[in-house]
Parts: C-alpha cells; structure tokens; sequence
C-alpha cells in the first residue's frame, strides 16, 4: 500500500553561482542554485551552514527574515548581506500560489 502521493519528481540541469564575500566582521560562502523549479527563485545556501533560503533580490530586503534563515546575530552583518543579494539576485515578483 503507497502511504504518500508523489507531487513532483524533476531532473534538471541547473546552473550554480558560488559566490565568497567578506563583511568587516565575517566571511561567507554562498552557492545559488538558478533553477525553473520554485517559481525561479534562487535556492541560496550558505556553505560554511548548509543552511538553505529560496530567494530572490525582493526577498532579500527582509533583513529580520535574513538573520532568522542564516542565523546572523549582528543587524549590520545582515544589513550588509541584504545588500549583497540585493545586487546579486534576480529581481522578480510572485504571486503567492496558495
């Protein structure tokens, strides 16, 4: 008996952007993932973390939301950051699906 429905199941080549940046306090290594998947946002990883955030320039501006998802405890830290990927990222607007 299957105990869950399969919703997706997608193979694609994918291109990915490693990208090293310094701040005056940290340095932090970052892979973007630029997929069709996702509503084409970005799949960000942090690779010194593994930790791993859909998103895209709009997002970025979130500086709270930045801190929560890579676990930054300096504002400024984030703030910088929120302007790295504010520059990096695509910009684009989506309409929530659900």
């Amino acid at each position: 008996m299957e105990l869950y429905e399969r919703l997706y199941d997608e193979t694609e080549r994918v291109n990915v952007r490693f990208v090293g940046v310094t701040t005056d306090k940290s340095r932090y290594d970052f892979g973007m993932m630029y997929t069709n998947m996702f509503f084409g946002k970005p799949l960000v990883t942090c690779m010194q973390t593994g930790r791993s955030f859909l998103m895209c320039a709009e997002d970025a501006k979130d500086v709270e939301q930045l801190q929560r998802v890579f676990k930054i405890s300096d504002h400024q830290e984030a703030e910088s950051l929120s302007e790295f990927f504010m520059e990096t990222l695509p910009h684009m607007s989506v309409e929530p699906q659900y």
